[in-house]
């Protein structure tokens, strides 16, 4: 008894009518090449193989790249935000940017005996109807004192008169800029004489 395969013929070999299991009637055993079942079967496998090989790759490529978009989208969004300070530095030392204030200039005073710095800056102005903008400082500035290993920043009271800030512990005043009075409350009020220096 013979078996007979359909003729299948595609780009990765033919197996077909050549494709016999023992010899169809009429047709003599010897008369061309034949393939057993067996090497046909690899073929068909491995051409069905390269076939779902490459059209799966294709895919999982696509599925990929729809995948790594909003990655790729938020990597560009956090690049750019870490760019943007130095990108505002950039833009504020052109033209436009000379005409922010600089920051003012330490002025230096010797306080119970140790060098401290004192520099005052301008905050946010938050309420123009409180009267204390004696010496040119608005509400919102505030003073930095650099002293013995420590940095203060203390903002401005509220009092009328010359310049005062305070931070409820520290206290700076300027009655006197030449000798500005500089104390801590600790329990009890602890002063540290102050003069500028030259």
């Amino acid at each position: 008894m013979a078996l007979e395969f359909p003729l299948w013929r595609g780009r990765h070999g033919g197996c077909g009518a050549d494709l016999v299991a023992g010899a169809p009637e009429g047709v003599d055993p010897s008369s061309g090449p034949r393939q057993s079942l067996p090497a046909c079967g690899r073929k068909l496998a491995q051409g069905l193989r390269l076939k779902l090989t490459r059209g799966v790759g294709r895919e999982w490529t696509l599925e990929w790249g729809r995948a790594l978009q909003p990655i790729l989208a938020l990597a560009l969004l956090l690049c750019c935000l870490a760019a943007a300070p130095a990108l505002a530095q950039a833009a504020g030392s052109g033209p436009a940017g000379a005409a922010a204030p600089a920051t003012a200039p330490a002025i230096r005073y010797r306080c119970g005996g140790d060098l401290l710095l004192a520099r005052t800056e301008n905050g946010a102005v938050d309420a123009v109807a409180i009267p204390n903008t004696s010496a040119g400082t608005p509400p919102g500035a505030f003073v930095v004192l650099e002293w013995r290993g420590i940095s203060l920043q203390l903002p401005r009271t509220n009092n009328a008169g010359p310049p005062s800030y305070t931070d409820g512990r520290w206290w700076w005043s300027l009655e006197n800029p030449d000798q500005p009075r500089f104390r801590l409350r600790r329990g009890a009020i602890e002063d540290f004489p102050c003069s500028r220096e030259p």
